[in-house]
C-alpha cells in the first residue's frame, strides 16, 4: 500500500467503526478455482472507498493479498508469496485463487472500508478431493475351505477428506468377527499433498459354496461412491471322497476297451492316482484314466484306484465282461439229396441267459429239424444269439437236390379250338431241362424251389401221342400223353348232330321191323301147328314131318 492510501486508511479507521463479521465457509475442489465471496456476495456500499483481501498465514500471523481501489478498477496484489501469482478478485468483490489445494484451507478476510464503516468478513476454506482410483490390489489365486485367506486390499486413493471403505460379497456388506472375516483398514496421509490414501485389506476363510460369490470393494465420499469388483474365486479344498467310474456307454464285451476314471471332489483336482488292477497297483500321474485294452473274459472283477498321497481313500467298482462261445453244425454251403437226414447241433456257451433266434431265408422259423429232406427244406438258415449289447450268428445254405420227377403232365385246348396247350410239370434239382418229342411254339418256362413247369403251343393235324421228357446231372423221367388232331375234332363236331338224328330212325326202323317179323313168325307157327295136328291123325309119315319141322321152327323161334 503506498503512503496516501495509508493515511488514507489510517484516517478513515480513526473516523469510522470496526466491524468484524462471524466467519463463514466455502467449499472448494482440489485444483479447480477458488470463489470466495465478500460479505457473502451482497453489493458494495455507494461509499465504498476501497476492498482489501488479506489471510491468515500458518504461523498466525497475517497475510496481505490485493487491494481494489473504488474510484478505479486498479488492483494491486499485495501477496509475495505463493499466492501472488495465484489470487485475482472478480467484479462482485470476491477473492479467486486458482488451482486450489490442501494449503488453501484457511480463513480468509474481505476488509470493505467506507466512508462510513470499516467492515471486515473472514471465510474459512476446505478443499475436498473424491478418490483420484478405487482398486483391489494383491489379489489371491484362489480362496481356501475354512481357512483365511487374504481376499484383496482395496485402495482409495488422494482423497480429502479421507474415504471410507466396506467390503461386500454378493452385494452385502461383510462385518468383520475376527475368525471368517477379517477386515483391517489403514490411513496414510501424502506430506506433499496433504491428501488421505484408504486402505482396507479383507481375509476371508470360504466354503464350497463361495465359488460363485462376487465380492467387492465400495468407496464412500462425500462427492462420490465407486465399487471395485472381484470375479469369482476358485475355492481350494482337499478330497473328501474318491469314486472310481467305469467309461462304458453299455455292457462290457469281450476285446473291448475299457477306460476306468477316478474322480476327487477337492478342488483343484488330484493329478495323479493309484490304480489297482488285478493284483498291481499302478501310478498314473498327471492324469486320472486307466484303459484296459482288449479286455478278456478273465479280466472280470473287482477294480480300485486311490489318491497317491492317502490310499486309505478309494474306491472300487466290479466289472463284468460278456462274451459268447456260439458253434453251429453245419456251416457254409451243404448239399443234400432229396429223403436224406441233416443233423443240425448248436454249441453255445455265454456269459449270461441269451436268447436264441433262427431264420430262413430272412423269416423267422423254428429251429430246423430235417429227418427227410424235401425242396421246400431249401434256403439260408441264419442262428442268432443275443445277450446285451452282445450279437453272434452263425449260418448254412442248405442245397437239396434230387432228380427230375414228372408231377402232372396235362393238355389244355385253346378257346377257338384252333391249337393246344401242353404242360409237362416236374420236381428236381438242379433245374432239369424239358424235352418235347414234337416242335411247338411259344415256350413258357418257370422254376421255383424245385418245381419247373414248361409249357408249348402244338397244332396237331393227326392224333399224336406226345413225350415230355425232364433231365438234369442226376437223371431223367419221361411222361406220354395222346393228343388228337384238331382238324378230326373239328370234323367231327360238325357231323355229330346228322349221325345222331339217323341213328335214332334206324334204331326205330330195326325194332318196328323186328316186332312185324314177329308177328308173321307167331302166325305161320300157330297156322303150321293146328295144319300139323290135324294130319297126324291120319298117318305116321305126317308125324314124322311135323316133329323135323318142329325142331326147325323151334330153332327159328330161338334165333329170333
Amino acid at each position: 500500500m503506498d503512503s496516501a492510501a495509508f493515511l488514507l486508511l489510517a484516517l478513515v479507521s480513526a473516523a469510522t467503526l470496526f466491524q468484524v463479521r462471524g466467519a463463514e465457509s466455502v467449499t472448494a475442489l482440489y485444483g479447480e478455482t477458488i470463489v470466495i465471496p465478500c460479505n457473502d456476495g451482497a453489493p458494495a456500499p455507494a461509499d465504498l472507498m476501497f476492498v482489501k483481501w488479506k489471510y491468515e498465514k500458518d504461523d498466525g500471523t497475517p497475510g496481505d493479498l490485493l487491494i481494489k481501489q473504488a474510484r478505479s478498477d486498479e488492483v494491486t496484489v499485495q501477496a509475495t508469496d505463493d499466492y501472488a501469482q495465484r489470487v485475482s478478485i472478480n467484479d462482485k468483490l470476491s477473492l479467486l485463487i486458482t488451482q486450489g489445494s490442501l494449503k488453501d484451507q484457511k480463513t480468509f478476510t474481505c476488509m470493505v472500508v467506507s466512508g462510513a464503516n470499516l467492515m471486515e468478513y473472514p471465510v474459512s476454506v476446505l478443499v475436498h478431493k473424491k478418490p483420484s482410483s478405487v482398486e483391489i490390489m494383491d489379489k489371491s489365486a484362489a480362496l481356501q475351505k475354512d481357512k483365511l485367506t487374504t481376499v484383496g486390499t482395496c485402495f482409495a486413493a488422494n482423497a480429502n477428506p479421507a474415504a471410507t471403505i466396506t467390503w461386500k460379497k454378493n452385494g452385502k456388506p461383510l462385518v468383520a468377527d475376527g475368525k471368517a472375516v477379517i477386515i483391517t483398514p489403514s490411513l496414510k496421509l501424502d506430506p506433499a499433498t496433504g491428501l488421505s490414501t484408504t486402505t482396507s485389506t479383507l481375509q476371508y476363510a470360504a466354503s464350497k459354496e463361495d465359488a460363485t460369490a462376487v465380492f467387492a470393494c465400495m468407496s464412500t465420499h462425500e462427492l462420490a461412491t465407486e465399487e471395485a469388483n472381484l470375479e469369482p474365486f476358485p475355492v481350494h479344498y482337499p478330497s473328501e471322497k474318491v469314486s472310481l467310474q467305469i467309461m462304458s456307454k453299455g455292457p462290457i464285451i469281450e476285446g473291448d476297451n475299457v477306460t476306468l476314471k477316478c474322480h476327487a471332489d477337492g478342488n483343484p483336482p488330484p493329478s495323479s492316482f493309484y490304480f489297482h488292477i488285478k493284483g498291481r497297483k499302478l501310478l498314473v500321474e498327471n492324469s486320472d484314466t486307466y484303459t484296459l485294452t482288449a479286455i478278456s473274459r478273465d479280466a472280470r472283477g473287482e477294480y480300485k484306484c486311490s489318491l497317491s498321497d492317502n490310499e486309505k481313500m478309494e474306491d472300487s467298482q466290479n466289472i463284468v465282461v460278456s462274451y459268447m462261445d456260439l458253434s453251429l453244425t453245419p456251416t457254409g454251403k451243404v448239399v443234400k439229396r432229396v429223403g436224406q437226414a441233416l443233423p443240425v447241433s448248436v454249441e453255445r456257451s455265454p456269459s449270461d441267459e441269451a436268447k436264441e433266434s433262427w431264420t430262413k431265408n430272412g423269416i423267422a422259423v423254428k429251429e430246423p429239424k430235417f429227418d427227410n429232406l424235401t425242396y421246400a427244406d431249401a434256403g439260408v438258415y441264419v442262428l442268432e444269439v443275443t445277450l446285451p449289447g452282445l450279437v453272434r450268428r452263425q449260418s448254412f445254405e442248405l442245397v437239396v437236390e434230387g432228380k427230375p420227377v414228372i408231377t402232372r403232365l396235362s393238355k389244355q385246348r385253346a378257346a377257338d379250338a384252333s391249337y393246344k396247350v401242353l404242360t409237362c410239370e416236374a420236381e428236381g434239382v438242379p433245374e432239369p431241362s424239358f424235352q418235347w418229342s414234337v416242335n411247338g411254339t411259344d415256350e413258357e418256362s418257370s422254376y421255383t424251389n424245385g418245381k419247373a413247369i414248361h409249357k408249348i403251343t402244338v397244332v396237331p393235324r393227326v392224333n399224336l401221342t406226345v413225350t415230355c421228357s425232364v433231365i438234369n446231372k442226376l437223371g431223367e423221367d419221361t411222361n406220354t400223353i395222346s393228343v388228337a388232331s384238331v382238324f378230326k375234332e373239328d370234323k367231327q363236331e360238325k357231323g355229330s348232330q346228322e349221325e345222331s338224328e339217323d341213328q335214332s330212325k334206324l334204331i326205330v326202323g330195326v325194332v318196328v321191323g323186328l316186332l312185324i317179323a314177329a308177328a308173321v313168325v307167331g302166325l305161320i307157327y300157330w297156322l303150321y301147328m293146328k295144319n300139323s295136328r290135324q294130319g297126324s291123325w291120319k298117318t305116321g309119315e305126317k308125324e314124322v314131318g311135323t316133329s323135323e319141322e318142329s325142331k326147325k321152327l323151334e330153332e327159328n323161334n330161338h334165333t329170333v
